[in-house]
């Protein structure tokens, strides 16, 4: 029943958790030790991770910056926060790749699609940085276009709530949980999980989003290993 092969979308703001600055040591410990839980399972791990941390698109117009520059910025973001994570999870015995969408001749190596498969064969966990290279693109959408390229059985959307609500529950204690939802019910209802050309593209390759609470103990272990707990979008 568990997943052979998974995408794993991060948030930069993953990497700081519940504290302020940029990064937590802490946090990405406790990512680095849930990663380490499915990887030695012999799950094949795809990673795309953002880069709000740091700096996020939507700032652009708080400094004045034009959007593609701004993006620019963010995609530079994702590549430190890949290497960090790539570095934490080494020293915990896992094997990783770091892959860009943009080129650091010396720093990363370039994403290529085959490699990036021979990788995931070889059991490297793979992460993919720079967005995918283009202005006007986030990282939800990466993480699909890159779920759909290395044939991933399930796009794990890593959160700070456990599920899909039918609006913020941190600000709504009223708000409902759904356990299961359709592609059309998460565009339909803009329930905002992920922007709308992520979810159309997992809808198009058929790959199921499953939403969870990432600092919830055993919360990815079990997306992975029960295919349960938090939310799970299927086409119905």
């Amino acid at each position: 029943m568990t997943y052979k092969r998974v995408l794993l979308k991060l948030s930069g703001e993953s990497l700081k958790g519940e504290k302020p600055g940029v990064i937590d040591h802490v946090a990405c410990d406790q990512i680095a030790n849930s990663i380490c839980g499915i990887y030695e399972l012999g799950v094949e791990i795809g990673i795309v991770i953002g880069g709000g941390n740091i700096f996020r698109g939507n700032m652009a117009e708080q400094f004045g910056f034009a959007r593609t520059p701004a993006d620019h910025v963010g995609m530079l973001a994702t590549t430190i926060n890949g290497l960090i994570l790539g570095q934490v999870l080494s020293t915990k015995g896992c094997k990783t790749r770091v892959m860009s969408a943009l080129n650091f001749d010396g720093i990363v190596e370039p994403y290529n699609w085959s490699h990036a498969l021979h990788s995931l064969d070889k059991g490297h966990i793979v992460i993919f940085v720079g967005g995918t290279g283009n202005p006007y693109f986030t990282t939800d959408t990466t993480a699909a276009m890159r779920a759909s390229e290395i044939e991933a059985e399930v796009l794990l959307k890593a959160t700070k709530v456990d599920g899909i609500y039918d609006s913020d529950p941190k600000k709504n204690p009223n708000a409902v949980k759904s356990d299961y939802l359709t592609y059309s019910d998460v565009l339909t209802k803009n329930l905002h999980v992920m922007d709308g050309t992520a979810i159309a593209l997992c809808r198009e390759s058929d790959i199921p989003i499953h939403v969870f609470n990432l600092f919830e103990e055993g919360a990815l272990f079990k997306a992975v290993t029960e295919k349960k707990g938090g939310t799970l979008v299927t086409k119905g």
